[in-house]
């Protein structure tokens, strides 16, 4: 089944119209695209493959939603020390990335003085950071991959009211199954199956209010005609299809990021169409029907059959006894990566205690109170 949902029909707006609200220079920047609802989803193999267009641009994701429990530490960000303050955590943020966006560098005073007289949020920071690393870069068009960020798009749209959004959906059964083994999510069926579908129920919101800027993709279509996938989306962002965008191993991101980490060890590589049901074998059938019960109604929306019956009771307690194998979970993948790689451990480590060190200075300057919680 192919899966390609623009129900607007084509949009009439040029590439480069869209820009933030209250900008000087609307009409002349790359315009934004997010890239939505839930990482392990194939979203770096679309990503590198589409950064083969000189017109295109998306760098290896911020994933802003680890900074945004701290937001709440800097007070009034129509204060200028406090709003620069956050700049320059913003763009350490960015330098502390265990994959550089090669050839950019930010001055977080220029950064601070070319968005100071706009609306004010961390996130029209960090759309400043993609939009001035793809005019330097010389595209039409630019993405953050931050997939995750789905939960925040109604902040976004405020400061983007025309804000494109690639909705990826992949098979959730193979993708809880790559969330399992992913140390950025949870070490837990049940969990990862629940943020599955919060982060499809934010990202069918979207569909249902925007359809015009919204263009839903399955991957196992992508995996199945890549070509066909990438000229539809390539239409969508209105930039030229090319065909170069098929050999990925022009790419030398995709060569240098897949010695990174494990997590990313194939995306050098040609997508193995087999691979969207290793699930089988890595899940159990309990945890299948786990997925299948609370998915079933968006496997049926995205055209995937069940393989069970689909109503596993879930307990009031099953949440809490989760939560604790995943965070035992957790402690042993941290554990076991200092071992066996310990180039991502260290990597991974170095952006974390990065993060703690911001909170501790917010909360030893007294700005303001931090929200609980934080990256992993």
């Amino acid at each position: 089944m192919s899966t390609y949902h623009h129900t607007g029909g084509e949009t009439q707006m040029d590439a480069r119209n869209q820009t933030a609200a209250g900008d000087p220079d609307a009409g002349t920047r790359p315009r934004p695209v997010l890239m939505i609802p839930a990482r392990r989803c194939g979203s770096h193999a679309l990503r590198l493959r589409l950064n083969l267009s000189q017109q295109f641009y998306a760098p290896y994701p911020l994933h802003i939603v680890d900074f945004l429990p701290i937001v709440p530490g800097y007070g009034d960000l129509e204060d200028d020390d406090a709003y620069l303050r956050m700049v320059v955590d913003v763009v350490g943020l960015h330098a502390a990335s265990m994959v550089k966006w090669p050839d950019v560098v930010f001055d977080p005073v220029e950064v601070f003085e070319s968005i100071r007289d706009g609306p004010r949020s961390v996130h029209r920071i960090v759309w400043e950071l993609h939009l001035q690393a793809a005019e330097q870069h010389g595209a039409a068009v630019v993405m953050d991959k931050s997939l995750d960020s789905v939960h925040y798009a109604d902040d976004m749209l405020r400061l983007f009211p025309q804000l494109l959004f690639l909705n990826v959906v992949r098979d959730p059964r193979a993708q809880v199954a790559s969330m399992n083994r992913a140390i950025i999510y949870d070490f837990d069926t049940l969990l990862n199956a629940e943020r599955w579908v919060a982060g499809h129920r934010a990202a069918q919101s979207l569909v249902d209010r925007f359809p015009e800027q919204v263009l839903t993709i399955r991957y196992e279509d992508f995996l199945a005609d890549q070509e066909a996938v990438l000229r539809v989306v390539c239409a969508f962002f209105r930039i030229r299809y090319d065909q170069q965008m098929l050999d990925i191993g022009r790419s030398a991101e995709a060569g240098r990021i897949s010695q990174l980490s494990e997590l990313w060890s194939s995306n050098h590589l040609p997508p193995v169409v087999a691979n969207s049901d290793k699930f089988r074998k890595e899940l159990s059938m309990a945890q299948i029907e786990l997925i299948e019960t609370l998915t079933k109604d968006y496997m049926g929306r995205y055209g995937y059959e069940l393989m069970t019956d689909a109503d596993t009771a879930i307990s009031g307690t099953a949440r809490v006894v989760a939560q604790d194998r995943s965070d035992a979970g957790r402690h042993r993948a941290w554990r076991d990566l200092e071992h066996v790689d310990f180039r991502d451990f260290l990597l991974r480590q170095y952006r974390t205690d990065y993060l703690a060190s911001v909170r501790g200075r917010l909360e030893r300057a007294g700005l303001g109170t931090a929200a609980p919680g934080g990256p992993r």
